[in-house]
């Protein structure tokens, strides 16, 4: 029992150390992809740091939305993060379970949007209408990629399927790859990088996820920044661990899991290279294109689900 306690506490630490590291490194890499300098890997740690030590400046015309829902947002991808496999699939539980996972993601997306309305700013009111349009609309091909893989192994706990894919993954090779290019998309969706937005912008009219933050400083921001950069690490380790599971640890030892966490870190790194070779190929789209991005992503669920049956 101490050992799964003790991989349990790994998890629940491992998200929130890692996740500024995840950010960092894609900068760099797409600063390279355009041939510039760019920032340091640790630099979004330095902008943490950093913001942690500054005055915040709270309107007095916010409600307690405002001042927790940085809180709530940055608890949520812990509470996942603790959840989900990462480099072992041994902490099977309810919360691991596919609708659980997703809508206590979608919960902390609720209330940042709320928070950007509850300001009374007019780009945090535009910032959160979009977000939401955006979620309701990746929602179905978030839930029907992870379905596709949810039928290989006969379960909905993400744990689970994990294991079934590890195991029975070869054989229903095409539709695993379908439905991870579907998820790919909606990563990119949920996580507000291009083509969907971009996480740089200080343009107000083409912000979604900056514009919730706009009126944000100091601590409060700085957990919105850290929750973001957990969100990313979430659905990349889901990505890599639900749909390419080789190499994820089946016992509790040691050498499954040294094997386990130098799996899953390899398979980080392809996918933040492909996140950052994408924001340096293409532009972000204009809104009312992106429902047809995401229709792609659906389609191509569907046709992995109906490959599986």
């Amino acid at each position: 029992m101490s050992q799964y306690i003790f991989v349990w506490i790994l998890q629940l630490v491992a998200v929130p150390m890692l996740a500024p590291l995840g950010v960092g490194l894609i900068d760099t890499l797409k600063a390279r992809f355009q041939r510039k300098q760019g920032p340091g890997v640790l630099q979004t740690y330095r902008n943490l740091w950093k913001l942690f030590h500054k005055d915040e400046v709270v309107s007095k015309d916010v409600s307690f939305i405002f001042r927790w829902a940085p809180y709530i947002l940055f608890a949520t991808t812990l509470i996942v993060g603790a959840s989900i496999p990462i480099f072992t699939i041994v902490l099977s539980s309810p919360m691991s379970d596919l609708l659980v996972v997703i809508y206590i993601l979608t919960l902390g997306v609720f209330f940042m949007a709320l928070a950007g309305m509850d300001s009374g700013s007019a780009f945090g009111g535009f910032g959160s209408s979009r977000e939401m349009t955006l979620s309701a609309l990746t929602e179905a091909a978030l839930i029907f990629s992870i379905l596709s893989v949810a039928f290989i192994s006969g379960t909905t706990n993400i744990t689970d399927i994990a294991a079934g894919v590890s195991m029975d993954g070869n054989i229903f090779l095409i539709p695993v790859i379908l439905a991870s290019v579907g998820f790919m998309i909606a990563l990119l969706a949920e996580t507000s990088r291009y083509p969907f937005d971009n996480p740089a912008t200080h343009l107000e009219l083409t912000m979604i996820h900056e514009a919730m933050l706009l009126e944000y400083s100091g601590k409060r921001l700085a957990l919105m920044e850290w929750a973001a950069a957990n969100r990313l690490l979430i659905f990349s380790l889901l990505l890599v661990n639900l749909f390419f599971p080789f190499g994820i640890a089946h016992a509790v030892t040691f050498g499954s899991i040294v094997l386990g966490i130098g799996a899953v870190l390899v398979k980080l790194m392809v996918v933040y290279v492909i996140v950052a070779f994408i924001e340096s190929l293409i532009a972000k789209y204009r809104f009312f294109r992106l429902p047809d991005i995401l229709l792609v992503s659906f389609v191509l669920n569907v046709v992995a689900i109906g490959l599986t049956l």
